[in-house]
């Protein structure tokens, strides 16, 4: 494999075709890794695969260590023989472009249930052991959160469906010992299922993500900084966030105005309690990692400018221009998660698995962080025609050490924003570029392509040149995102023809060489070039 420059798609699972009303892991997966090679792709790029949160974010999952449900591929369990075939009758109210949650949750939770029983009825001795051992390994995070979701699965069915587990019942909210062997005893079934679903996401992943590697494709992951307020993590360690005494927020997570918002963001997620993880060794990050360089072969962290230096914002107030700056765990933490993980702490090889996502108002403290840690930035293409010449989003000013994106999942698509930009960035765009603007999308990609930037990743709505009715998500609005999806309808051969001879012009094609035990890592994808 090409040690230096590789591209790739940037595409959410949910976004993918498929009968059972959102895409999973299952066959349209494997022909989507199937298709980036033949356009000569070596990345695909997901957003967070843990499970969704309030407005269907894969942002405020309900746990930073486990997979979403609703991404196991339902085809397999009947192959498995835990669901009978009249299961996979897709639902007539699905669509084909849009992800209805609603319906798909419903769908998709009432076989898994069935699925579950039929594993605790008749699963194989074989089975039985592969699912007991996943247990064990994963008891560390697996017992809170399937004892967490079956707690609030209860709740929701007494009506509360608005309740987050600081209004569960005392006892319970603070974790005493007697309630939870109570609460473990009475769940047992439902905790069980939790821990199955959880099981079967792992090993339809893994397969899926071996077949990947096998044919050069490796994934890149993403793992939010920050974790919803209504989770396993927060309920289970307490101790290592900012609450207050009854485990309620005393700050909230955001930005203050940037390029997104005239107003800032207000995310809602609790804040870390930095000294009380310092204290503990930073090993929750340290199990947090461990279990996303299993996941992925890239990791790319979000948010990555909150490690120097945080927004918080009071949990009382009405906007995130209340907020003020406070600093994080700086080095410290990377120090102490290189040391764990086996990797080197120099400017040249720490981290080589990690991506920074060092987008908004970055600091020459937050430059030098990354660089001490040894990290790739990102660069947005979309970001650079604002008429200077010294944007550090344009490519001329672009380093080696670079990951760059024509948009992301919190832009517009490129054709969207192009109708939207100025008739003078469109001008600078034109001149830059020297193209006439007619195909934009295509345009950016072959920047891209072209840059020094070792890593270059296209969202597929720009690929398909699809206008903003696809766009993914509008920071701060809660209506209407997440649920962009395509077909293969929508994708013709010239597609991947066009990628794959970038991907040759560029010097971005994989080389066709068997992988090493440390490329089948993802160890090599950002090595440095010699």
């Amino acid at each position: 494999m090409n040690r230096s420059r590789h591209s790739g798609i940037l595409l959410h699972f949910t976004s993918l075709p498929g009968p059972h009303g959102s895409g999973d892991l299952g066959p349209s997966a494997y022909h989507f890794v199937d298709w980036l090679v033949a356009g000569g792709q070596s990345l695909w790029q997901v957003l967070p695969v843990g499970g969704i949160g309030p407005g269907n974010s894969p942002y405020m999952s309900p746990s930073a260590f486990a997979g979403n449900e609703l991404l196991i591929d339902l085809a397999q369990l009947v192959e498995q023989g835990w669901l009978e075939v009249d299961a996979l009758e897709p639902d007539p109210g699905f669509r084909d472009e849009r992800v209805e949650f609603t319906q798909v949750i419903a769908f998709r939770m009432s076989r898994l249930r069935r699925a579950a029983r039929r594993f605790r009825a008749a699963g194989r001795e074989a089975e039985r052991r592969r699912f007991e051992a996943f247990c064990r390994a994963e008891q560390g995070w697996l017992d809170d959160y399937a004892l967490f979701m079956s707690l609030d699965a209860r709740q929701r069915a007494r009506g509360a469906a608005d309740s987050t587990w600081q209004d569960w019942p005392p006892a319970l909210a603070r974790r005493e010992h007697a309630a939870l062997a109570d609460a473990t005893a009475e769940l047992e079934e439902e905790c069980a299922s939790w821990k199955f679903w959880q099981w079967c996401f792992r090993e339809q992943w893994l397969r899926l993500k071996a077949y990947a590697n096998g044919r050069g494709v490796r994934i890149v992951g993403d793992m939010p900084i920050f974790v919803s307020p209504h989770s396993a993590d927060v309920w289970a360690h307490p101790q290592l966030f900012d609450l207050e005494a009854d485990g309620r927020l005393r700050v909230v997570a955001g930005v203050p105005p940037d390029y997104f918002s005239a107003t800032g963001q207000h995310w809602g997620n609790p804040l870390y309690d930095w000294a009380a993880h310092a204290r503990e060794g930073y090993g929750w990050w340290i199990g947090r990692m461990r279990n996303a360089l299993m996941l992925f072969d890239l990791v790319r962290v979000d948010h990555f400018r909150g490690f120097e230096a945080y927004w918080a914002i009071p949990a009382t107030a009405n906007s995130a221009v209340e907020g003020a700056w406070r600093p994080g765990p700086g080095r410290a933490l990377f120090s102490a998660l290189y040391a764990a993980l086996g990797l080197q702490p120099t400017p040249h090889s720490a981290g080589r698995r990690i991506i920074a996502e060092d987008l908004g108002i970055i600091t020459p403290a937050v430059d030098a962080l990354r660089a001490a840690a040894g990290l790739p930035g990102m660069r947005v293409l979309q970001f650079a025609f604002d008429g200077d010449a010294g944007n550090a989003y344009l490519p001329h000013n672009f380093s080696h050490d670079t990951v760059v994106y024509t948009g992301t999942h919190d832009n517009d698509t490129t054709p969207g924003w192009w109708k939207a930009l100025p008739g003078g960035a469109q001008d600078q765009v034109r001149r830059y570029l020297a193209v006439r603007g007619d195909c934009i999308h295509w345009d950016l990609i072959r920047a891209a392509s072209a840059s020094v930037a070792r890593l270059a990743v296209f969202p597929m709505q720009d690929v398909l040149g699809l206008d903003s009715a696809a766009r993914m998500n509008r920071p701060g609005s809660i209506e209407g995102v997440w649920g962009w999806r395509f077909h293969w309808g929508q994708v013709e051969g010239w597609h991947a023809d066009h990628l794959a001879e970038l991907s040759a012009l560029y010097d971005r094609r994989p080389r066709a060489e068997a992988p090493t035990p440390e490329s089948a890592r993802g160890a090599d994808i950002l090595a440095p070039s010699h």
